[in-house]
């Protein structure tokens, strides 16, 4: 069976620019497969180029927040935005960053009867909310996050986080861009 990617025009590899190419290639190398959400973006390079700079300078940093807290994050609030690619994608790595094969799942399903600190429930409450009632976000749900130890640099991380991944589900929604099979699997028994 044959999976469509998107309801958009998948350009082939060969067809791509080089660097978008090479960068597709590399993830390949690493994750064994090309999530599809590179090959849906690709039909837009200056797009795609964009988006993964951007992705990569808010999720490839350990300051302030762990890989893993920003992968926590991206859970809960694709959960709340029904992005069924983003939950389980970075459920995905967040079991492998987290070393927890639980943590997603239940992030996945309500992140306030997760296996989760209370400075991670407060930065999660504040994401949801901000991902669903954004017009609502004011100074007290900033001083919630300040008194459980996130400077301003940390909560700008996870507002940026939620928003971009807001709009990450809302063109896999546009696109009907389903998961990869291996993500379902990643990251649920530890490695040999």
């Amino acid at each position: 069976m044959t999976e469509t990617i998107s309801r958009f025009k998948v350009p082939e590899l060969a067809d791509l620019a080089e660097d978008v190419r090479e960068r597709i290639l590399a993830v390949q190398e690493k994750a064994g497969f090309v999530p599809n959400v590179f090959l849906m973006l690709a039909h837009r390079p200056a797009e795609f180029r964009a988006f993964f700079d951007y992705h990569d300078a808010l999720m490839e940093k350990d300051v302030g927040l762990s890989k893993a807290e920003r992968e926590m994050i991206v859970v809960a609030t694709s959960a709340a935005g029904q992005c069924l690619y983003c939950v389980i994608a970075h459920g995905a790595i967040l079991r492998i960053r987290a070393k927890n094969p639980r943590l997603a799942d239940q992030l996945a399903t309500n992140h306030r009867k997760a296996e989760i600190s209370p400075r991670q429930r407060a930065m999660l409450d504040f994401a949801i909310k901000l991902s669903t009632r954004g017009a609502e976000v004011d100074e007290a749900d900033l001083a919630v996050l300040r008194a459980h130890g996130f400077d301003d640099e940390a909560i700008w991380d996870i507002g940026a986080i939620t928003a971009f991944f807001s709009m990450s589900n809302r063109l896999v929604h546009l696109t009907g861009t389903p998961p990869n099979e291996p993500f379902y699997l990643m990251g649920r028994v530890p490695k040999a």
